[in-house]
């Protein structure tokens, strides 16, 4: 096994999800197969786009124990650590946000187009939030970030999503995808605060947002719906159910590495299986619908998140054969510039209306697969050469 402290499993799966994500989002599914797309929300099934945001929730919870661990390790107070995740949290709430309401900007009283409004927005992202180099440049680097930090002030205060008479403003609605990974690690990461490392206090947890999760989803929580506009995630239970299993993964990959891979694998095997039976199990109740967050298909994400997981812990970490994930995991180690950085280059495209994506407009189904593969490789080491320059995310 790896001798480092750094378990290259979770960068690779982290970094599959993400280029997997990238391929997805990128597809035409007009001419796209549809198995490789998602289901319509009163569709009882689900295609491999069903299960990429779920499996990098998975590795998101995979990766709590082993950073908040390091940090209490250091002999940080909680109070510093509770601060972290509450700023980390806010961080991701306020980028899901503004990314959700790209697509609401109205040209004529925003005054500016919606492509332009969000590149500036998500250049500024990378001011604000960028791992700016220690040493050399400080003031440089402050300056840099107040800039980004001005200028999301001001796209905020422009932003007008409808005509002069009835304007509207930004809304949070379901809070886009960085705001459901902000709400599920606020949950997990308050949890291992109190749970730790202990396997049976994180099972109880995910037991616990299994139920919330399964009572939501047959209506019996409907007095909690004037709690819903700020809450809504969490009462929901989903989100936070699929980051819990993924930190449950973590815990049981810290506390059991005295008891050999071997073993570790046959627990995350065994979870997976169990995973999806509860799933299927619950399928007599609920349809597999990713749009409707059902008990069901969170658990079925789950399982097949433990089996991949398994697998690549196998490959990467016992077998040492990581040659045929180096182009991921850049992708997994700085995920959040993985995810962002290709919108700058979307909405520049768009706005210069020059047919870069001349792929999106074929007929061809392959032809449509092959770009959008193509696309997200490009993106995973669009990554990389980013990292070398110091652009790089972090939270």
């Amino acid at each position: 096994m790896e001798k480092t402290s750094r378990i290259a499993s979770v960068d690779i799966m982290r970094g599959l999800t993400l280029v997997l994500m990238l391929f997805v989002n990128d597809l035409n599914m007009n001419v796209a197969p549809a198995w490789l797309g998602h289901m319509k929300a009163d569709f009882d099934g689900m295609g491999l786009a069903d299960w990429v945001f779920p499996g990098f929730l998975f590795i998101v919870g995979m990766a709590i124990p082993f950073a908040l661990a390091g940090r209490i390790n250091k002999g940080e107070p909680i109070s510093k650590i509770f601060l972290h995740i509450i700023i980390r949290t806010i961080s991701l709430l306020i980028i899901g946000i503004l990314m959700l309401n790209t697509g609401r900007v109205n040209p004529e009283t925003t005054g500016m187009s919606e492509n332009l409004w969000a590149m500036l927005m998500y250049i500024s992202v990378f001011f604000v939030w960028n791992d700016y180099p220690a040493g050399r440049g400080k003031v440089l680097f402050m300056m840099m970030r107040a800039v980004g930090v001005a200028a999301l002030i001001f796209l905020v205060i422009i932003f007008r999503s409808g005509p002069a008479d009835n304007p509207g403003w930004l809304i949070t609605g379901w809070w886009g995808i960085l705001g459901l990974i902000g709400w599920g690690y606020l949950v997990s990461s308050l949890i291992y605060l109190v749970t730790r490392d202990s396997i049976a206090g994180t099972a109880i947890a995910v037991i616990f947002f299994l139920t919330v999760n399964i009572l939501d989803a047959s209506g019996v929580l409907g007095f909690l719906d004037p709690l819903r506009p700020a809450m809504g995630i969490i009462i929901q239970g989903n989100v936070p159910l699929i980051v819990l299993t993924g930190m449950l993964a973590g815990v049981i990959l810290r506390k059991m590495k005295e008891y050999g891979s071997d073993r570790i694998i046959i627990v995350f095997i065994t979870l997976g299986m169990l995973s999806l039976a509860i799933g299927f199990i619950l399928r007599n109740w609920f349809i597999i619908s990713k749009i409707m967050a059902t008990p069901s298909w969170g658990m079925i994400c789950s399982g097949i998140s433990f089996l991949v997981f398994a697998m690549i812990y196998w490959l990467a970490d016992v077998k040492e054969w990581r040659r045929w994930a180096g182009f991921v995991r850049p992708a997994g180690k700085h995920s959040l510039t993985t995810y962002l950085a290709p919108d700058i280059l979307y909405h520049a495209i768009w706005l210069s209306a020059v047919p870069v994506l001349i792929y999106k407009q074929s007929s061809e189904p392959l032809v449509v697969v092959l770009g959008s593969v193509v696309w997200a490789l490009l993106m995973a080491g669009l990554t990389a050469l980013l990292a070398k320059i110091n652009i790089k995310l972090k939270l």
